[in-house]
């Protein structure tokens, strides 16, 4: 009897989330934001030789930075439970503003210690971005959570590619110095989040005595979630290291020009971001661990035919590579928070700090390595060791039942 009415209400549950509507337009603000925020937070990387040469620090303090911004992930977890307990609207929608502000004014900062701090208070507030934001994304995208996460990380990708060169051509027009007048634009952007979740309120469906026994099945059911999806990036990080940050050195060493190679990159990068589009909608439909199923196959293959081969065949082999390679990173976004989670923003927190260490360890690794034996046998290494992620799909949870009405 007691079976029969958790059924009941399982399907009662299911019915009023298929229900629920897509929000188009927040998503689309979100991740607008998203993309806008990433922008300014990509500053550093392109103006290191300008602070290098203005505050005459040598290049491995400049390097130093780049830790600087990313140390805050070490407490993302934390921060995460914190969020959960706040008004998380309010972090996503002024986030975009203040890292807008301080790398606008890194240019005029008199000495390399008041470049730390701004660097480390940007990290911080960047982390308080990106750990809600994917909630929001979830909430406001109904039974079409792949699908928000499409648009989110879309956003995301897409900065990469822009964030240079706005940086590059302020540089070029105004100087160092001159750089505080790209503030507006930053500020436009919390104004248009502002605007468009001004009313959003997260709804509160579960009772007390709901909440918990989710939260028991959240404690259990964590180590199984974060044991696979951490054994499966260790898996794909080995490839996506190699054919993003050592990809022009690569080429470059195999005889291409710097032009030539840095085109390569931006051919796999502009197909990572279709991918990115790409997978979560479909996921939707198809399912998650279909999609990371049919992407474990094709990176691995792709990756030797593009050691196999040169010539004609190179952009083609890119692309698909860019395409299915990125295809995981909506997949697991969705699938997190595709589960009934109590603390939703703990667990995205956990997840940034899950990626921030297996990337870290990755990127020595394959630098090392490149040192030790070289490009082709470690690119081979690491094409073969992606084929360790597919027994650690299996062991992901199982997807949800589909909900998409299909209209």
């Amino acid at each position: 009897m007691s079976d029969l009415r958790t059924r009941s209400r399982d399907k009662s549950d299911r019915k009023e989330f298929s229900k629920t509507p897509f929000q188009a337009v927040q998503v689309i603000a979100i991740s607008f934001g998203h993309m806008v925020h990433d922008v300014y937070s990509s500053f550093l990387a392109p103006l290191i030789p300008l602070l290098v040469e203005k505050l005459g620090i040598p290049l491995s303090l400049a390097g130093m930075l780049d830790v600087v911004k990313s140390s805050p992930s070490l407490i993302n977890p934390l921060l995460g439970y914190i969020v959960d307990r706040a008004k998380v609207k309010y972090f996503v929608i002024f986030a975009p503003a203040v890292t807008t502000v301080i790398m606008s004014l890194v240019g005029i900062a008199p000495s390399y210690i008041i470049v730390v701090v701004m660097i480390f208070v940007m990290g911080v507030n960047s982390t308080l971005f990106h750990i809600p934001s994917p909630v929001l994304i979830k909430n406001l995208s109904g039974d079409r959570i792949g699908l928000g996460m499409s648009f989110y990380m879309l956003g995301g990708e897409l900065s990469r590619s822009i964030s240079p060169l706005i940086i590059t051509g302020a540089v070029t027009m105004w100087g160092l110095e001159g750089t505080w007048r790209l503030i507006p634009f930053g500020l436009a952007a919390s104004l248009v989040l502002f605007y468009f979740l001004r009313d959003y309120e997260p709804e509160e469906n579960q009772s007390r005595q709901m909440k918990s026994k989710s939260e028991t099945r959240f404690w259990s059911g964590l180590g199984r979630l974060f044991s696979s999806i951490g054994a499966y990036l260790l898996f794909v990080m080995a490839l996506k290291i190699s054919v993003t940050l050592y990809l022009p050195a690569y080429l470059v060493a195999k005889g291409e020009s710097l032009v030539s190679a840095s085109l390569m990159l931006a051919v796999l990068q502009f197909s990572g971001a279709v991918g990115t589009m790409v997978s979560g909608a479909v996921s939707d439909r198809i399912g998650r661990k279909t999609i990371l199923y049919l992407a474990g196959i094709a990176c691995p293959v792709l990756m030797y035919l593009f050691l196999r081969f040169d010539g004609s065949f190179t952009y083609p082999l890119l692309s698909l590579l860019g395409f299915f390679l990125f295809a995981y990173g909506p997949v697991l976004l969705a699938m997190i928070q595709g589960e009934d989670h109590v603390s939703p923003s703990f667990v995205n927190g956990v997840y940034m700090t899950v990626t921030f260490f297996i990337r870290s360890l990755i990127v020595f690794l394959v630098g090392h390595y490149v040192e030790a034996i070289g490009f082709e046998i470690t690119y081979y290494i690491a094409a073969a060791a992606a084929v360790g992620v597919i027994p650690c799909i299996y062991f992901m949870p199982a997807d949800r039942p589909k909900q998409v009405s299909g209209k």
